[in-house]
């Protein structure tokens, strides 16, 4: 059958003409930064978690329901029409599209006066925000040759994983500062709760990375547009995948299971600190912050080094070994509820930035060789949609319900993080390993046939 063709990546494209080097890097640029001020909107709210709560008179859940599924449920639903749109139009016009619209909604949760309000306007961080990755990852497979596609990718993910960060940094200064009164002479914010003020500060931010965009170009695509419309290119899509069902489900669900995990944990540590240690956010911030920033570093290098030399030494299928145990340098972040001091649970709680970006370059790395080119926006913008539905909107909900419902006391929120997290990343590397094991049993059965031809 057509569709079960051998891994894109044999398929290497070595007769191209690749975008001079400083193009490539320029574009890398600007979406380091985009990255960073879509993680800044979609991760603020767990900085300000008590202080939102208490404002808009909403529970625990409530929260967790803005931070998951209300964030989640365009990002995920709108992102797999978005992963096609990336592979039949303008790449670079849809990443600004995405950045503005993320940006504006910001803005409005900023001023939002109710738990209603709130929802609509993370909604609207989630659309804009699914168009990112999938016409991101597209365009660096037509920036860089297979190969070179590591780096980039991490760096790429390097602003996400710093993201967490300086938004911690970034909302200390700002909590800090207007709790001291300096932004009172500002006009129109400078009435406003600290929390709407570092909204609205961040939306702006966002706005002028997406106007930073018309200075970049579309690079040429690595193969032509396929012919009708989007339905056609779905069915294309999901024809292929599915023919290779064995190898894409334990990629997709250990993907998605390890960030149920890393959001679980990660929207909560902050809260944790804060309640167990007797800290105001801003404190847990400012500590927090600089901690995760080079964690958020490291990791992205570490992990797009890592992607060049198992491609180079062993191939694509490489990469899953890798991944099939990369999910469990993630552990020591879910024990922060063991640590003696607040100092050492930050450290602790900060290293996982640095392991999601190992265990996501080495995941987008893979699916950008391991499909055709026509696939890459599409696969990309599956790991959003299961990741969503997954391990955003019930990683947060699942440490929240722990909490709230079985450990019954909020400042327990520590071992709740535990008992969501540390399963996942276990479960998440068996998924990755029954995909390398798929792969391989998959090349084995092509090369038997090709043997008896």
């Amino acid at each position: 059958m057509a569709i079960a063709t051998p891994p894109a990546d044999i398929h290497a494209d070595l007769d191209r003409v690749w975008p001079s080097r400083w193009q490539a890097w320029l574009t890398i640029g600007l979406l380091f930064l985009a990255s960073i001020v879509s993680v800044i909107d979609r991760q603020i709210l767990s900085v300000v978690t008590d202080p939102v709560r208490a404002e808009l008179a909403i529970s625990d859940v409530q929260i967790s329901l803005l931070q998951g599924i209300a964030f989640g449920l365009f990002y995920a639903t709108m992102g797999v029409w978005l992963g096609l749109v990336a592979d039949r139009t303008n790449r670079r016009n849809l990443i600004i599209f995405g950045i503005m619209l993320w940006s504006v909604a910001t803005l409005g949760g900023g001023i939002a006066a109710n738990f209603g309000q709130f929802f609509v306007s993370r909604m609207l961080v989630g659309l804009g925000e699914a168009s990112l990755s999938p016409a991101a990852i597209s365009l660096i497979a037509d920036l860089f040759a297979p190969g070179k596609r590591g780096r980039p990718i991490g760096v790429f993910l390097m602003g996400q994983a710093v993201a967490n960060g300086i938004a911690l940094s970034f909302a200390g200064v700002i909590l800090k500062s207007a709790a001291a009164g300096h932004f009172a002479s500002l006009p129109l914010i400078g009435l406003m709760s600290p929390w709407r003020m570092l909204f609205i500060l961040s939306g702006i931010g966002g706005a002028l990375v997406g106007l930073a965009f018309f200075f970049t170009r579309e690079p040429a695509r690595g193969t032509a547009v396929r012919s009708g419309g989007l339905g056609a290119q779905a069915r294309h899509s999901v024809a292929y995948l599915t023919a290779n069902w064995r190898q894409f489900a334990g990629l997709y669900l250990g993907f998605a299971i390890y960030f149920l995990g890393a959001y679980g944990a990660g929207t909560w540590q902050v809260v944790f600190v804060s309640r167990h240690y007797g800290m105001s956010p801003a404190q847990v911030s400012l500590l927090f912050g600089p901690i995760a920033i080079v964690f958020g570093l490291a990791g992205p290098l570490v992990g797009g080094w890592l992607v060049d030399k198992v491609v180079g030494r062993s191939g694509v299928g490489g990469l899953l070994r890798m991944l099939a145990f990369a999910p469990l340098l993630a552990i020591p972040s879910a024990l922060a509820v063991f640590a003696p001091n607040p100092q050492v649970a930050i450290f602790l709680a900060a290293t996982q930035s640095g392991c999601s970006a190992i265990v996501g370059s080495a995941t987008l790395a893979y699916l950008q060789s391991a499909v055709p080119p026509e696939l890459r926006g599409f696969s990309v913008s599956l790991t959003g949609l299961v990741n969503t539905l997954l391990g955003l909107a019930l990683g947060p909900m699942l440490v929240a319900m722990t909490t709230q419902n079985i450990l019954k006391d909020d400042s327990q929120v520590g071992w709740a993080i535990f008992w969501v997290a540390v399963p996942a990343f276990f479960l998440s590397a068996a998924l990755y390993g029954s995909a390398h094991r798929a792969r391989s049993a998959r090349e084995a059965r092509l090369i038997s046939e090709a043997l008896h031809v």
